[in-house]
C-alpha cells in the first residue's frame, strides 16, 4: 500500500497526492506502465537508508548563511548552491562528492549553507538579491580573493555578488539568467502555480518545498514519473539503487523559501525576466572582470540552455541538471574541467 499524503518525511515525492495525479496523467492509456511506476515508488519508500554525511565545520557566518570548510590546500573555492533543495547535492555521498574531490585539487572548497528561514523569522523578508548580498560578508571574512562557483540559482546569486566581491574567478553551473529562455508555456504554467500558491505563502511568510517541487515537475513531467518506472527494475542492493535513493531523498527534501525570495523568483525572474532584461540591481554579466567559465547543458530540462547567462567562455555538456553534478560522467565532463579552470585562473 502506498504511503499516506503526510509521508514526505518517510520518503516519497512531495506532495504525494499531486505526484499520483501526475502518474495518472502520464499513464492514462497504459495501465501496466502505471503499475510499474507505482511498484518503483513503493520500492523507493521501503529502501534502506544509510544516512547522510555529517555536515562540515562552519568557519564564517552572515545572518543565517554559513560557510562550511571541506579541507584542502590553496586558495578558497566557494560553492554557492541554490536556495531550492539542500546544498548536499554537492556533497551527496562519500564516493560521489564534488566538494570532497575538489579538496585534493589544489583549492580549499567551502560550501555556502543558507540555513532554514523558518527558524529565522526576520529572514522571511529576504528576496533573492538579499541572499546574494549575504555572500559578501561571508567572503570578506576569508580575508583573501576567492574562486566563486554557483550552481543553479546559486549561480545567479554568485553573478550578482561578483559585481563587488574580491574574486580570482567566477564559474556558473546550470545558472538561469535569461528566464525568457524557459519558454512561454513553461513560464505560464509555473506562473499559474504561483498565483494559486501565493496567498497561502504570503500568510505564512514562506514558500513550502511542495510548491517548488510541483513547479519542477511541470518542467519535465514525463521524466518525473519515468525514473520511478526505471527504479522498479533495479536490483535492491545495487550501487545503482543506492545512488537513486540518495538522490531522490535529496530531491524530496529542502527548506522553504522566504516569501520575498519566492515572489522575486516567480514574478520578477520567471515572470518578468528582470535579469535577462538587464533590470536587476545593475548586475550585468558583461561587467565581470575576472576569468569566467559557464557550464551549460543541452539536455537540462530544469534550466534550459537558452536561459544561460551567455558568458563568453562556455562549456557545453550533454548531461541533465543534476547529472552534471553527480552522474556517472560528471567527473569527466564537469569536475575535471572545473579543477583545470581554477588552476589556470590562479596562474593568470
Amino acid at each position: 500500500m502506498l504511503a499516506p499524503p503526510h509521508a514526505a518525511a518517510q520518503h516519497g515525492p512531495r506532495p504525494l497526492p499531486l505526484f499520483l495525479d501526475l502518474v495518472r496523467e502520464q499513464t492514462r492509456d497504459d495501465l501496466p506502465r502505471r503499475a510499474r511506476i507505482l511498484e518503483g515508488l513503493r520500492a523507493y519508500q521501503a529502501a534502506p537508508r544509510t544516512g547522510r554525511l555529517p555536515k562540515m565545520p562552519v568557519i564564517a557566518r552572515a545572518g543565517r548563511a554559513m560557510l562550511r570548510h571541506y579541507g584542502g590546500e590553496g586558495p578558497p573555492a566557494v560553492f554557492v548552491p541554490s536556495l531550492i533543495n539542500p546544498p548536499a547535492i554537492l556533497d551527496l555521498s562519500e564516493h560521489n562528492s564534488l566538494l570532497r574531490w575538489m579538496a585534493g585539487q589544489g583549492v580549499r572548497p567551502l560550501l555556502v549553507d543558507w540555513g532554514d528561514p523558518s527558524d529565522h523569522a526576520p529572514a522571511q523578508g529576504e528576496d533573492v538579491f538579499s541572499h546574494a548580498s549575504l555572500l559578501l560578508p561571508l567572503l570578506d571574512q576569508l580575508g583573501e580573493s576567492v574562486h566563486l562557483i554557483g550552481y543553479c540559482l546559486g549561480g545567479t546569486m554568485a553573478l550578482a555578488a561578483s559585481m563587488q566581491a574580491r574574486l580570482l574567478s567566477l564559474t556558473l553551473i546550470a545558472a538561469p539568467w535569461h528566464f525568457a529562455g524557459f519558454g512561454e508555456q513553461a513560464r505560464a504554467e509555473i506562473g499559474a502555480l504561483w498565483q494559486a500558491a501565493r496567498p497561502s505563502a504570503e500568510r505564512l511568510g514562506l514558500v513550502p518545498m511542495e510548491v517548488l517541487q510541483t513547479g519542477f515537475w511541470r518542467l519535465d513531467p514525463a521524466r518525473t514519473v519515468a525514473k520511478y518506472e526505471a527504479f522498479s527494475q533495479f536490483e535492491p542492493d545495487s550501487e545503482q539503487a543506492r545512488g537513486f535513493v540518495a538522490l531522490e531523498d535529496w530531491a524530496n527534501d529542502g527548506a522553504p523559501l522566504t516569501f520575498a525570495a519566492g515572489r522575486e523568483l516567480f514574478e520578477g525572474m520567471i515572470g518578468a525576466d528582470v535579469t535577462g532584461r538587464g533590470d536587476w540591481h545593475g548586475v550585468d554579466p558583461k561587467l565581470v572582470g575576472v576569468p569566467t567559465l559557464e557550464f551549460v547543458s543541452l539536455h537540462d530540462r530544469i534550466v534550459p540552455a537558452p536561459s544561460s547567462a551567455r558568458l563568453p567562455n562556455q562549456k557545453l555538456l550533454g548531461l541533465g541538471h543534476v547529472g552534471m553534478i553527480v552522474g556517472s560522467r560528471a567527473r569527466e565532463q564537469l569536475w575535471e574541467p572545473l579543477a583545470a579552470h581554477l588552476s589556470q585562473a590562479q596562474q593568470s
